[in-house]
C-alpha cells in the first residue's frame, strides 16, 4: 500500500505539471490541466472563470488568491468568510454536506472544488463539471496541505503567490516549534460535543498541534478516527494534561456554545491545565469547519502559540 501511495503521488506530481491542449468548445475549451486526485483523473480548464467552492478549505484559498466564486454553501459559513454570505451575487448552494444540485447546475461552472464531506456525491457532481477533490491527509498533514494548496496555483496560474504563502507558513511553523519544543508540559486535544469528549492524537484530524507544531502528547496511541476516540472526564483527569485544547463542535453545528461549567467540570478541574489556566478554547470555525486552507492554517498556528 505504501508503494502504491508513493506511485500515486508521483503520478500526481507529473500530472500537475502537464498542460494539454484541449478543443475550443466553450466552457471546456482552451488549455486544460490533467489532475489525478484520490477519486478520479480529471481535465480542468486552465484559469477557469466560472468557479464553485463547496468546501471552506477551497474557499479560503480562492479568497486569498483573489479568485471570484459563483456559489458557495452558506449554511455554517465561518465568520472569516462571512463576506460571501452577504454577497447577493454569490449563490447559496446549501451546506458542505448537502448541496442544492439544481442551483449548482444552473451556474454552469467550469470547475467545482469539494471535500470529503461530499465524497458520496462525487458521481453526481462530476456530471455537472470537472471536480477537484480537496482532501488533506491527516497522517501527513503538512506535505498534503502543501500539495493540495498548490492545486490552486497550478489551475489559476498563481504558482508564485501560492509558494509565497506556503513559505510564510513554513517560517511561522519553524518559529512556533522553536518556542513550543522548549516549553515544559504536555497537551491533550479534545472535541466537545453535546456533553461528550473525544480525544485526538498525533496523525489524527487535529494532530497538527502535535505533528507540525511540536506540542508534546499527554497520552500516546490515541485511536486515529475522524470522530476521535471517545473519552470520559475521568480519562482527562487521569491523563492530567498541562494544556487542554477544546474544540466545541456545538458552537458551529448547533450555533450554541457549551457552558464552560459543562466542560470544566469537577474532574477536569483537577488537571494541571485547569489549575494553571491552560484550558485553551480553539476556534471551532477554524479547526472544525475549515482547518486546511491558507487562512485557517495561519490561524491555527497563532492560536496554539498563544497558549505558550
Amino acid at each position: 500500500m505504501k508503494n502504491i501511495v508513493k506511485i500515486s503521488m508521483l503520478a500526481l506530481a507529473i500530472a500537475l505539471t502537464a498542460c494539454n491542449k484541449g478543443t475550443s468548445d466553450g466552457t471546456t475549451g482552451g488549455d486544460t490541466i490533467t489532475l489525478i486526485h484520490e477519486l478520479d483523473t480529471v481535465q480542468v480548464k486552465h484559469n477557469p472563470t466560472r468557479v464553485v467552492a463547496l468546501d471552506y478549505v477551497s474557499l479560503e484559498n480562492l479568497d486569498v488568491l483573489g479568485i471570484k466564486v459563483l456559489g458557495v454553501p452558506k449554511e455554517h459559513l465561518p465568520h472569516h468568510l462571512a463576506r460571501y454570505g452577504d454577497d447577493p451575487e454569490v449563490v447559496d448552494l446549501g451546506s458542505v454536506k448537502e448541496v442544492n444540485f439544481e442551483k449548482l447546475a444552473a451556474l454552469n461552472p467550469e470547475v467545482i472544488f469539494m471535500s470529503e464531506r461530499l465524497e458520496s456525491s462525487y458521481p453526481e457532481l462530476k456530471k455537472i463539471a470537472p471536480v477537484v477533490y480537496i482532501r488533506i491527509d491527516q497522517e501527513n498533514f503538512l506535505d498534503s496541505f502543501r500539495d493540495k494548496t498548490r492545486y490552486f496555483g497550478t489551475i489559476f496560474g498563481k504558482e508564485k503567490e501560492v509558494d509565497a504563502e506556503l513559505s510564510r507558513i513554513d517560517d511561522k511553523i519553524k518559529a512556533a516549534r522553536e518556542k513550543i519544543e522548549v516549553a515544559p508540559g504536555k497537551g491533550l486535544v479534545t472535541l466537545y460535543n453535546g456533553g461528550k469528549f473525544s480525544a485526538y492524537g498525533r496523525h489524527s484530524r487535529f494532530g497538527f498541534i502535535h505533528e507540525a507544531l511540536g506540542v508534546k502528547e499527554a497520552v500516546e496511541n490515541i485511536e486515529v478516527s475522524r470522530h476521535g476516540q471517545p473519552v470520559s472526564s475521568e480519562f482527562i483527569q487521569q491523563t492530567n494534561p498541562d494544556y487542554l485544547f477544546v474544540i466545541d463542535r456545538g458552537a458551529v453545528v448547533n450555533k450554541k456554545a457549551a457552558e464552560k461549567s459543562e466542560i470544566e467540570n469537577v474532574l477536569v478541574q483537577k488537571t494541571n491545565a485547569y489549575k494553571n489556566g491552560k484550558i485553551v478554547y480553539l476556534n471551532p470555525e477554524i479547526w472544525y469547519l475549515a482547518g486546511g486552507g491558507i487562512t485557517s492554517v495561519n490561524a491555527m498556528i497563532d492560536e496554539v502559540v498563544a497558549a505558550f
